[in-house]
């Protein structure tokens, strides 16, 4: 078995590059309806009755097959039964580019014959060729007339084929491209380029073959990411140079639009085209995946390049996630993902203070400088008790959080100890609270605040507080007009702060609104 192979498509070389193709010849009248404005047989005469096939002389007979055995002929009335003038019209159903145009006589020739021609379907007609014995009388053009680069386009006149004899099988044959200057250049013909009916199907040199549609209409099989009954626009997205004929030169094929998988629409910008030394004028329209720019070659405002990815990869660009307070705006650097951060604020997205800086209450400065404290060391002229072991106990690292000792507190808070001063016997610490888990007091709240310790329990360390550490504060609310804030001691629970404890801690405080917590 001989394995069959697909034959070469003729719109495309060897190498699979574009090129320049036309369907073959056809006879484009073959078996087309005629319309005729005189016929014979109605009423019927001596020679013709258009109800008796054998003698009726219908405009079919203008389009069937003529052969030797098979002579049949159109026939119009009388002179002296209809006008002067017989009009024939053929509609081909599709543009074709003419070739010919050739009329065979069962009688003699008539004394002047014009062509027209109608690229609207119909709508309008323009004069393609004359022929009479008084092209001057007749048509009011000169007979004979040279034909130049100027008058190509014009219908021209001739007193040719207009001789009564033959009596019979008389030919009037009309080439379009005899004698024309432009008739070598086919591709740059304006006789050609103007001429929408013949015998070559009109593809614009973008397709091979005609085919007939789902409607039974003749229309072009395009190619070169063309489209239209006459492969005449580009398919859409496909509008990166505007749309041309083929030549023999050049397949002048629609390219697609670069918008790197990103767009599925795109329109032509002649400016841009003319700009780029018309090579490119395609336009993006719609760009996804978070791209933007004419090529969508770039992120959309709030998003930067992902460089570990193609630009064409759908992911190319990743959402800049600026803190709404810490970032001075929502726009990062398109390469690196760097967000613009207020003063004292650093992070990729600017979520954290810089060193140096503490959180702030305030959304337009979030982050402030420290202020600077003279060392002070945390055991005071105050005498520490000669044994601290027996004063209290130091909080372990291993303290575990129950319900016992959660509801025996009256707060229990997570605080960030901001800065310390002494104040007579105590020290006072400036922190800011950052969540409440307990709370029998309603002035305890998220935000900055004072936690006061006496001198005594910090010198034995009961508690430990560094500053600038987060800790969870667990004591007993006392009022005091001296010292407003919180109030811890030796019995107090101040350990340094793990995130581990939030769920537990939440889990305790639904608990408690439960009433499982019974005061003490």
């Amino acid at each position: 078995f001989v394995a069959q192979q697909t034959p070469p498509d003729p719109c495309y070389d060897e190498s699979g590059a574009p090129r320049r193709c036309i369907p073959e010849f056809v006879n484009a009248a073959f078996g087309k309806e005629v319309q005729a404005s005189s016929t014979c047989g109605k009423p019927p005469t001596r020679h013709c009755n258009a109800s008796d096939p054998r003698r009726a002389h219908p405009p079919a007979y203008l389009t069937d097959l003529n052969t030797a055995s098979n002579m049949t002929c159109w026939r119009s009335e009388t002179l002296h039964h209809s006008p002067q003038n017989v009009t024939l019209t053929l509609s081909l159903g599709k543009k074709f580019e003419v070739v010919y145009v050739s009329l065979q006589f069962c009688s003699p020739r008539p004394e002047s014959t014009a062509i027209l021609k109608s690229m609207d379907y119909g709508k309008t007609w323009v004069p393609y060729q004359y022929y009479s014995s008084q092209c001057r009388k007749i048509y009011g053009k000169p007979s004979k007339a040279t034909v130049t680069k100027q008058n190509e386009q014009e219908a021209l006149c001739t007193d040719g084929l207009t001789d009564l004899y033959p009596l019979t099988g008389g030919l009037i044959a009309f080439s379009t491209l005899d004698g024309r200057p432009s008739a070598q250049d086919f591709d740059s013909s304006p006789v050609l380029g103007e001429r929408q009916v013949g015998g070559l199907c009109k593809c614009n040199g973008h397709a091979a073959r005609c085919v007939k549609d789902k409607e039974q209409k003749l229309v072009c099989d395009c190619k070169h990411n063309t489209e239209g009954p006459e492969c005449d626009r580009c398919k859409p997205f496909h509008y990166d140079r505007p749309w041309q004929r083929a030549s023999a030169r050049e397949a002048n094929e629609c390219l697609a639009c670069n918008c790197n998988l990103h767009a599925r629409r795109c329109r032509f910008n002649m400016e841009l085209y003319k700009l780029s030394g018309r090579k490119s004028g395609g336009v993006c329209l719609n760009c996804r995946h978070n791209t933007a720019g004419r090529h969508c070659h770039y992120c959309k405002e709030g998003f930067y390049r992902d460089l570990s990815k193609s630009i064409t990869d759908r992911k190319a660009c990743k959402a800049c996630d600026c803190h709404p307070v810490g970032a001075a705006g929502k726009t990062c650097n398109q390469t690196t993902g760097q967000c613009p951060c207020k003063d004292g604020v650093t992070g990729l997205t600017c979520n954290r203070c810089a060193k140096g800086y503490q959180q702030s209450r305030s959304p337009v400065a979030p982050c402030i400088k420290i202020p600077a404290i003279n060392p002070t060391s945390l055991v005071t002229s105050t005498e520490a008790p000669a044994d601290c072991d027996s004063y209290c106990k130091p909080a372990k690292g291993n303290y575990k959080i129950n319900m016992k000792k959660y509801c025996k507190k009256d707060y229990v808070v997570q605080v960030n100890i901001l800065e310390m001063e002494t104040v007579a016997n105590w020290a006072k610490f400036t922190i800011n609270i950052l969540s409440v888990y307990k709370c029998r007091d309603e002035r305890v709240k998220r935000g900055d605040n004072f936690l006061w310790i006496h001198l005594k329990d910090l010198s034995c360390k009961c508690p430990k507080i560094q500053i600038s550490k987060k800790y969870l504060v667990m004591g007993i609310s006392e009022n005091s007009t001296d010292r407003p804030g919180l109030m811890a001691d030796k019995n107090s629970l101040v350990i340094q702060w793990r995130d581990a404890w939030t769920r537990r801690l939440r889990k305790l405080q639904r608990r408690e609104k439960k009433g499982k917590c019974v005061k003490p």
